[in-house]
């Protein structure tokens, strides 16, 4: 069953477009069209994020927001607004909002951000240990060894070997690891996943041993030991 998302929009051609973009995607999608509404279906639902919108009768999405963070302080929530001015932004912010989307946009975007936020508010599983080869790694530590040697990552080449050590033998593309890794607020160079390959590989391969990140010409980048 999908993660729980509420939508508080007092518009209902705009609840009624994301409820539905949503629910297509798996989410099981709830709806509060008022300021109070969304305060009572959060105590009773407890959704496991919140499309907030600010411009809504009664209690504005400002004072929604500040009452949810300050009773619910670990529940994501995403601000819409039709304003962009960085007053605007700051204050939606300021209030609790864990991310600020502007209207109109892309409801490609909206799901990028939404699983961004989704993924920070989920829990690491205590203990996890993944392993490929001689290659380990504890998720809940943080640390990272090839063989008995300490592997130091930076908190990126860490989400990277992540990724693929959750997907071992697995060709990963480009286009997978820019929204796995970087999301929706991707802006770097066009090489940035070359270069982090490179730096995890000679912090794999410092004491000589054999490669497990391999390139593949034209799609992207392939965990395995070599044949």
């Amino acid at each position: 069953m999908g993660e729980s998302v509420l939508i508080v929009e007092d518009e209902p051609k705009i609840a009624d477009f994301l409820r539905r973009g949503l629910t297509f995607e798996g989410y099981q999608v709830q709806v509060a069209y008022t300021g109070e509404e969304a305060l009572a279906m959060v105590r009773e639902a407890s959704p496991d994020l919140v499309i907030l919108d600010i411009m809504l009768p009664g209690i504005d999405g400002m004072e929604v927001c500040r009452r949810l963070r300050k009773n619910h302080p670990d529940l994501p929530i995403l601000m819409l607004t039709a304003r962009d001015a960085i007053p605007d932004r700051v204050a939606g912010l300021d209030a609790g909002a864990d991310d600020y989307l502007v209207k109109p946009f892309a409801f490609d975007e909206l799901l990028a951000r939404l699983r961004a936020l989704l993924r920070r508010a989920r829990p690491p599983e205590p203990g996890e240990v993944l392993r490929f080869a001689d290659l380990t790694m504890n998720t809940t530590t943080r640390e990272v060894w090839r063989g008995e040697r300490p592997v130091d990552l930076t908190a990126r080449e860490f989400d990277i070997l992540e990724l693929f050590l959750r997907h071992p033998r697995q060709v990963l593309t480009r286009d997978l690891l820019y929204e796995r890794i970087w999301g929706y607020d991707y802006g770097g160079e066009s090489n940035i996943i070359e270069v982090y390959i490179r730096y995890l590989r000679a912090k794999l391969e410092a004491a000589g041993e054999p490669r497990l990140l391999h390139t593949v010409r034209g799609v992207g980048y392939v965990l395995r030991e070599e044949p």
